[in-house]
This record gives C-alpha cells, sequence and structure tokens, in this order.
C-alpha cells in the first residue's frame, strides 16, 4: 500500500503506524506524530507511549513549578529515543507563542519551560500531551523505513492525537486506513 503524501510529498502532520512487524522495540506498536519532514529529514513525537517513571506533576517539581493535582496527573510521554532529556508539548494550535510551530492548523508543538508553567496554571492549550525526547530520521532515512514496509501513515486528526487511551491508538490509526491488521505483511513486494 503507498504511502498518503502531502502535497510536497512529505509526511509533516501525518501520523506514523509501526508494522506489526516492526522490528525495533522502541518502536513497537508505535504512532509517531511528524512535525516535520522534508529532504533535510525527519522528526516526530511518539503519542502512545506513557514513561512509567516519571508523571507531569513529578517533572513540574523538578523544574519547581507549582501545579494543581488534577494537572500534576497528566502522563509524561516516551516522544522517541533522541534527546530524551527534552521536553516537547504537542498542542492545539490556539495557543501560539514565540517559539511555537505551527504543524498544521490545529497542532502545534512548543518546546520552552513558559508553555509547562501555562499548562500547570490552567491557563495553557485546550488539548496539549507532553513528551521527553523525539523520533528523529536523517535525509532520506524514513523513506527508505517506508519503502522496506516499517511505517504506514494517515492524515493526524487531533481526537486521536490528544485521547488519554493511549492502548488502542495503534489499533485505531491502523483503522482509520480502513485495512484490517490482520492482513499487514512486513515483507516489501514488487509488481
Amino acid at each position: 500500500m503507498p504511502a498518503e503524501t502531502t502535497i510536497d510529498g512529505y509526511l509533516e502532520g501525518q501520523l506514523l503506524i509501526a508494522m506489526p512487524t516492526m522490528g525495533d522495540e522502541r518502536f513497537e506498536r508505535s504512532v509517531i506524530y511528524l512535525c516535520a519532514h522534508s529532504e533535510e529529514g525527519a522528526m516526530g513525537i511518539i503519542v502512545n507511549k506513557v514513561l512509567a517513571s516519571m508523571t507531569f506533576g513529578e517533572l513540574l517539581a523538578q523544574l519547581d513549578i507549582k501545579a494543581a493535582d488534577a494537572v500534576r496527573r497528566r502522563a509524561v510521554h516516551f516522544g522517541g529515543p533522541v534527546d530524551v532529556g527534552r521536553g516537547f508539548v504537542l498542542h492545539s494550535a490556539e495557543v501560539v507563542r514565540e517559539g511555537t510551530l505551527v504543524v498544521q492548523d490545529s497542532v502545534a508543538m512548543t518546546n520552552t519551560i513558559d508553555i509547562m508553567r501555562e499548562i500547570a496554571a490552567g491557563q495553557g492549550p485546550r488539548d496539549c500531551l507532553l513528551a521527553l525526547g523525539y523520533a528523529g530520521w536523517g535525509p532520506g532515512q524514513l523513506e527508505g523505513e517506508i519503502q522496506q514496509n516499517a511505517w504506514l501513515n494517515v492524515g493526524a486528526d487531533p481526537t486521536l492525537l490528544f485521547d488519554p487511551d493511549h492502548e488502542s491508538k495503534w489499533q485505531r490509526a491502523i483503522a482509520k486506513i480502513g485495512i484490517d491488521v490482520s492482513m499487514l505483511s512486513g515483507v516489501a513486494g514488487r509488481a
């Protein structure tokens, strides 16, 4: 099945879905929101893997930021294996600050501490997802992995992206494509 691409041929603003045969356990059953994709490479955030070792409240405490209990219980996601000490906030695009990358009309990414303060104070974006680390690919690397049948892609929708039901995101992302998971093969074919 060919990858669905944007007008310029890149997948920015799309969801990458790991094939069932993904050999890298860091990405097994991952759903990744692609924040950037160009001839220079790609960058995305895994949106369905939560860190068991840290809550948002614990992260805020490390940064000496006070927050209400409801905010403190938010999950912190494993965004990917690159730069795992760095935080990224995917959020609805009604909040745009200096340093915010608007990926598509409804989704933006900010990696400043100011947005974390706003979220902690209950004044941040309507929808948000905090992640530590990101997934990154060099020039042509993601395209090669797609050709090797490692990834599927589908347009992102904020409902799926920001839904706190992380356990079913992989299945729901595949269902958006309209295919049966049991019919997927990890073997690339030639016509």
